[in-house]
């Protein structure tokens, strides 16, 4: 009787470890591609930042991204099989005819993939892990820097030409509404920014932060999710408390980026308190997240904003 008991126990474990293998491989062959990635897709002639997050989710895969523009949103089909991760952007995110489905693995720590392009063509892909970005050291802060001289456009450079232009109008930076971005050109890694805007009537703009995350300015979003609302970092950070909508009207705001850490004082009310900035917003300049960065301010979206007594003092560590 006592052999009988102890071979039954015997079976039991094996079948339950003989079960459990599986389980295990699949943990063993999805954890080398879970975390976040900074990605760059690439046609013939052109290179476009993008992010993903891939994560298990009461055990079933999940995924984020940000595409070229616009904000993180969840994917509808991500896969790993075989050693090959398979994730889809929906055509109506990507303002395409066809659903951009991106096939990839993993060579030396990084992804590498192809992708059905938007102009019909095979486009390439690559990711890196995502830096952490901690900053466990307090810095101390230097001086002050101005980016605007409040004459002309010294120290900044538009993204694109055409008729519509960025201007100084009585000291004043003006968006050109629907025209390029304005870049500065010195960079930054951590930093204290002090900015002044006055945002028009159904307008729309944002700062970028070493020129990868936005903070917005709109006076026109109140439909949209709240991250994306003026002080929000688009897409994943919204404002608490949510300021009152001031169109035509100067405001300031005062942000603070240490590693992926910010905090947004707007108007001397503080509504993003040191909180983590996951990955790059749509329209970043690139996808180097450990890179110091510049300042830009966003043309692209309709309407005029206006920018004044821009300051960047730096940490020094």
């Amino acid at each position: 009787m006592w052999m009988r008991v102890k071979l039954q126990r015997f079976v039991s474990l094996a079948t339950l470890a003989l079960g459990m293998a599986p389980a295990c491989a699949l943990a063993q062959s999805v954890a080398p591609f879970l975390g976040r990635w900074d990605l760059t897709l690439k046609d013939q002639q052109h290179e476009y930042p993008s992010w993903l997050e891939v994560k298990q989710q009461d055990g079933q895969l999940k995924a984020q991204m940000t595409g070229r523009w616009g904000n993180a949103r969840e994917l509808p089909r991500v896969e790993i099989v075989n050693g090959t991760l398979t994730f889809v952007s929906p055509k109506e995110e990507e303002s395409s005819k066809a659903d951009l489905v991106f096939e990839g693995e993993l060579e030396g720590g990084s992804l590498h993939g192809v992708m059905n392009g938007l102009d019909g063509t095979t486009w390439t892909w690559e990711g890196r892990r995502a830096p952490v970005l901690e900053e466990n050291r307090t810095p101390r802060w230097g001086k002050p820097i101005q980016l605007f001289n409040g004459k002309d456009l010294r120290g900044w450079k538009m993204s694109a030409s055409g008729s519509r232009v960025w201007t100084v109008q009585d000291g004043n930076l003006i968006s050109p509404g629907n025209g390029p971005e304005l870049i500065a050109d010195r960079k930054f890694k951590d930093f204290k920014l002090h900015i002044e805007f006055n945002c028009g009537e159904d307008s729309n703009s944002g700062v970028y932060l070493r020129g990868r995350y936005e903070i917005q300015i709109e006076t026109e979003s109140q439909a949209e999710p709240p991250s994306h609302h003026t002080g929000g970092v688009y897409g994943f950070l919204a404002p608490m408390p949510e300021l009152s909508r001031s169109p035509d009207k100067w405001q300031t705001f005062d942000i603070t980026l240490i590693g992926r850490r910010v905090t947004v004082v707007q108007n001397g009310t503080t509504i993003i308190d040191h909180q983590e900035i996951p990955g790059l917003t749509g329209g970043a300049l690139d996808s180097h997240e450990e890179l110091p960065g510049p300042i830009y301010l966003q043309g692209s979206e309709k309407g005029h904003v206006a920018f004044r007594n821009i300051f960047v003092t730096p940490a020094q560590y």
